[in-house]
């Protein structure tokens, strides 16, 4: 009997070894420092020997010379280009004087003598019998827009979803990525934040259930299998190349990605040639508009909630002096006013602060009204835990800094900026933040007020912006 070897597995064995699953399924899209892998180093050794990785330096320098003198660094990670984050040390691996980059240091330390890998071998099948179990329903603006982000990826065109907060961009998703799953191709969702990508990972793993997909961010565990669909915070993206066929990034306007010329960068280093990208955002910046018509996007707006009710509007509350009044021990009348109505009514609530070390002096006098009460900042290890004990009603309220702007959704949460004239709360950030109230089908409505020492135009601009757009989508007697 003669038997015939699958073209895949010749090429497993042709070069001396067979191809270990885990390792092709980690590696394939990803590039990583050779000495710190998940597997042992003889292993990576072994790999590299028999050509099924690319081995490539951590930095490019241009002009050779002495250290600083002329030279010129690119980090092959995350393509950081910006000479200041370059440092130099003596490195105890070498022994020599090496330069580092700071820009990507938290995933571990590119110098001038790493080697990074890149798989080089057979890549993981993909398979095209996905299903969406959703049982939701498109308004006829949702259907359109998730029509004209399907038509935009199948024809390799970039894409920008301009939608309202609340305005179900991410059910939006559900057909497009759908789609280019069934065509085996593998799709990336990136966003800036951690929390939005905590938020939507559940989401994607119920109306996905059999497709494997991973979630990665900061401290992520360590996940199985090949992932053909992918969350993931824009920082991770550093870790990829020339990954994926699909790239969608939400709420795309977010710090740090805007600010970051690395982050964007690392947006288009992992999608494949060709790759079409997709933006999803409430408020787009006249960059990413700009870039959009020069290029001639597909284009997308939503003006409406998908429960077709108006979208709140802020109101304004002077705090004179809040900050001092809070190092002297004591709640602000008016924030206290507010604090204990929301208490009385049983209402869940978010507090937005400028600044961790004010919302820390915060903290203990509302702990007074209510024990129960809690805060969270980028720093906070149990924010996950907590959003999520807020949001099965397991404490009244959360203070937080704007690390909760975006990507939250919490049934009838009520929500109050403190300090709304701080330069930390720009135009989009107040607007995001707003966006948080009235999301749920069941309550439309509620309460965001603005406490200030002081109206900026940034105030001024958020809500001018939420009046316009609820008349366009409604009106002008039903947007006010």
């Amino acid at each position: 009997m003669i038997f015939k070897l699958s073209k895949a597995y010749k090429y497993a064995t042709y070069r001396g070894i067979i191809i270990e699953p885990q390792i092709r399924d980690f590696f394939s899209g990803r590039i990583w420092t050779r000495k710190n892998t998940p597997f042992t180093q003889t292993k990576i050794d072994t790999y590299i020997l028999r050509n099924y990785f690319t081995t490539k330096p951590g930095l490019t320098i241009k002009k050779k010379g002495l250290i600083f003198q002329g030279q010129h660094f690119t980090c092959n990670r995350c393509r950081n280009e910006i000479q200041l984050e370059f440092i130099l040390y003596n490195c105890a691996k070498c022994e020599e004087q090496c330069v580092y980059c700071r820009h990507c240091i938290n995933m571990g330390r590119v110098t001038s003598c790493t080697e990074l890998i890149t798989w080089n071998g057979p890549q993981p099948l993909t398979h095209k019998n996905h299903i969406l179990d959703w049982n939701g329903t498109f308004t006829e603006a949702q259907n359109e827009a998730a029509n004209q982000l399907t038509n935009s990826i199948k024809h390799r065109r970039n894409h920008l979803i301009h939608a309202v907060c609340g305005a179900g961009k991410t059910e939006i998703l559900f057909p497009a990525v759908l789609n280019a799953l069934n065509r085996g191709l593998r799709v990336c969702i990136a966003t800036p934040r951690t929390d939005v990508v905590l938020e939507l990972f559940p989401r994607f793993q119920k109306v996905f259930p059999n497709t494997t997909l991973h979630a990665l961010y900061g401290n992520s565990p360590q996940q199985t299998g090949f992932p053909q669909l992918v969350l993931s915070t824009t920082h991770q993206l550093f870790r990829f190349e020339d990954a994926f066929d699909v790239v969608i990034v939400d709420e795309a306007d977010a710090f740090p990605y805007t600010f970051d010329q690395a982050l964007q960068k690392a947006v288009y280093k992992v999608k494949k040639e060709r790759a079409p990208i997709a933006l999803v955002t409430a408020t787009p910046s006249p960059q990413i508009l700009a870039r959009m018509k020069k290029e001639n996007w597909g284009y997308s707006f939503i003006p409406k909630r998908y429960h077709e009710h108006p979208l709140p509007v802020p109101r304004y509350e002077s705090l004179w002096s809040y900050d001092k009044v809070i190092k002297k021990g004591r709640i602000p009348r008016k924030l206290l006013e507010w604090s204990e109505t929301k208490l009385s009514n049983k209402e869940p609530f978010l507090i937005f602060f400028p600044t961790i070390q004010l919302m820390q002096l915060a903290l203990p006098l509302f702990q007074q009204l209510n024990e129960d009460i809690v805060s969270v900042h980028a720093e906070d290890a149990n924010r996950k835990e907590k959003v999520m004990k807020l949001r099965n009603e397991e404490i009244p309220g959360l203070l937080t800094t704007t690390i909760l702007e975006r990507g939250i959704t919490i049934k009838n949460v009520q929500v109050a900026v403190v300090g709304a004239e701080s330069k930390i709360f720009t135009s989009s950030a107040l607007i995001q933040i707003s966006g948080r109230v009235g999301r749920n089908v069941a309550f439309p409505k509620g309460d965001i007020v603005f406490f200030h020492h002081g109206i900026t135009a940034e105030m001024d601009e958020a809500r001018n912006e939420i009046l316009r757009l609820n008349k366009e989508g409604f009106g002008k007697n039903e947007a006010l």
